[in-house]
């Protein structure tokens, strides 16, 4: 599942996003004082902040975020370079700046508390608003486009991969008969077109076909892809990579990545001794979780998985 959300919305100024493992990112990331750093989800500038606050005058720090309101915590520091894309293009931009090679990765993915609580996004089953769930609103696709357009199959499909719903078919079918005679365009609408297929917690139920939708929405797996894909070409030898997932389609990812170092399936020939060498090495052998403690504190922290990979010599 993807960031939990709290049954009530916090409007608090410390509330954009509670950083999450932040001790834990801090010390497995290992920073150097003059190092340059990636945070490639910038949100609420949490993890930043107590980046920035180990980094000298030399030190750099780059973030990424797609989502415009994230620019509205960007610090006015020298030090700090706000990046307003997806992190997809990270080579490409760090290129566009001189930038080679950086010291360290941290990504923390899935959807913000911010996001979720502002009930115009439509990230959140909490609220009645347009089927939207974009995180960069330049893009043109919404969870509405998808509902509406996507056919049986591929609804199908999407909600048995992305979200694991049990009666995904019985979905698929459900929502291509109702959107022929009703308007699925708000949550409310779509929830209740819905209602006589829920199986189990309608909550959960719901969390799940959401969680599909934004999955879909913003390629998030796509786009992680991408950013794996790109670590050893842009991380100094023994520099590290952190990333923080919330469910465990993004978790079997960066599982796999970390440990062989590619996505391509690794074919035996009985007559070659091709051996993928791995450019990093895992420093988390299982994944870092919350402790009861923060996970009290921060009911969003229950779901989430820290791995920590280092690029070898």
């Amino acid at each position: 599942m993807g960031k939990e959300e709290n049954s009530l919305p916090d409007h608090s100024s410390a509330a954009y996003h509670t950083p999450v493992l932040l001790n834990e990112v801090l010390e497995y990331l290992n920073i150097k004082k003059d190092g340059i750093y990636v945070d490639c989800t910038f949100g609420g500038g949490g993890h930043s902040k107590a980046i920035l606050e180990k980094l000298e005058e030399k030190g750099k720090l780059i973030a990424f975020d797609q989502d415009e309101d994230a620019r509205k915590n960007v610090p006015d520091d020298q030090r700090v370079l706000f990046i307003p894309h997806n992190f997809r293009h990270l080579q490409r931009f760090l290129r566009l700046h001189s930038i080679s090679q950086v010291d360290g990765v941290l990504a923390d993915l899935g959807v913000s508390s911010h996001q979720f609580d502002e009930a115009g996004r439509g990230f959140s089953t909490r609220f009645n608003a347009d089927m939207d769930m974009r995180m960069d609103q330049r893009q043109e696709l919404t969870a509405f486009n998808i509902l509406n357009t996507y056919s049986e199959q591929q609804l199908h499909k999407l909600f048995e991969q992305y979200g694991e719903v049990t009666n995904a078919k019985t979905l698929a079918k459900t929502i291509v008969a109702a959107r022929k005679t009703t308007s699925l365009q708000s949550i409310d609408a779509f929830k209740n077109a819905l209602h006589g297929i829920v199986k189990g917690n309608p909550a959960k139920y719901f969390a799940q076909v959401f969680q599909a939708l934004r999955i879909e929405v913003n390629d998030e797996l796509g786009a992680l892809k991408e950013l794996l894909n790109q670590i050893p070409l842009i991380i100094k030898p023994g520099g590290r990579v952190a990333i923080i997932t919330f469910h465990s389609l993004e978790d079997r990812l960066v599982k796999k990545f970390f440990k062989i170092g590619t996505f391509e399936e690794q074919v035996d020939h009985p007559f070659e001794m091709s051996v993928n060498k791995n450019p990093l090495k895992l420093v988390t052998k299982k994944p870092v979780e919350a402790s009861a403690e923060e996970r009290k504190k921060n009911p969003r922290s229950r779901s989430a998985k820290l791995r920590v990979a280092e690029k070898i010599d």
